[in-house]
C-alpha cells in the first residue's frame, strides 16, 4: 500500500509540471481524481458530473491528448465528452463523441444510451430506441437508461381524446 502512495506522489509530481509548462490548469485535488486514472480524465468525469460542462469538455480533450493510457480510457473518455455535448443539448456535436467510443469498447451502455439522448435530441425516434435498447441489454436497471425508454415512450404516443356521453 505504501508502494502505491509513493508511486502516485511520484506520478503527479511528474505530470503537474508538464500540464503547467504547457499553460494549462492542474486540475488539482478539487476534482477528487482517481488514484491510477488519468488525472484529466477524471477530473473531467468530475465537472460533467457537477454540471461544469465546458470545464468538463476542456479537462476531458487534455486527458484524452495526454493521458488515455488504454483503449477503455479513451472509450470512457470520448462517451463523457458525448454526455457532456447532450447535457449541452448539441446532439450533433455528441453523436461523433459516441460513435468513436462504442467502436473502441461496444461495452459500455453510457455511451449507447448518451447516443440515444442525442437521437432523441434530433427527433431520430428510431435510432434512439435502438441505441436505447442495446443500453438495456447491458445494463437493464441503469437509471438514465430508463428515463430515455420513458422519454421515448412520450415521443411516441399520439394523443388521442376520448369523449362519453353522459345522460
Amino acid at each position: 500500500m505504501r508502494s502505491r502512495s509513493l508511486f502516485a506522489v511520484l506520478a503527479a509530481a511528474v505530470l503537474a509540471p508538464v500540464g503547467a509548462a504547457l499553460g494549462d490548469r492542474d486540475p488539482g485535488p478539487r476534482h477528487g481524481v482517481v488514484i491510477g486514472a488519468s488525472e484529466y480524465l477524471s477530473a473531467g468525469a468530475d465537472a460533467i458530473r457537477a454540471g461544469n460542462y465546458d470545464e468538463g469538455i476542456r479537462l476531458t480533450t487534455i486527458g484524452l491528448q495526454r493521458q488515455a493510457r488504454t483503449l477503455r480510457d479513451r472509450a470512457a473518455g470520448l462517451a463523457n465528452l458525448c454526455a457532456a455535448y447532450v447535457a449541452k443539448e448539441e446532439p450533433d456535436a455528441a453523436i461523433p463523441y459516441c460513435d468513436e467510443s462504442i467502436e473502441l469498447f461496444d461495452g459500455n451502455w453510457r455511451a449507447y444510451s448518451n447516443r440515444s439522448h442525442a437521437y432523441l435530441l434530433k427527433g431520430m425516434l428510431e435510432e434512439a430506441a435502438r441505441d436505447n435498447a442495446a443500453a438495456a441489454a447491458l445494463s437493464p436497471r441503469a437509471a438514465h437508461v430508463q428515463m430515455i425508454r420513458g422519454m421515448l415512450n412520450e415521443r411516441k404516443l399520439k394523443p388521442r381524446i376520448t369523449m362519453q356521453e353522459h345522460r
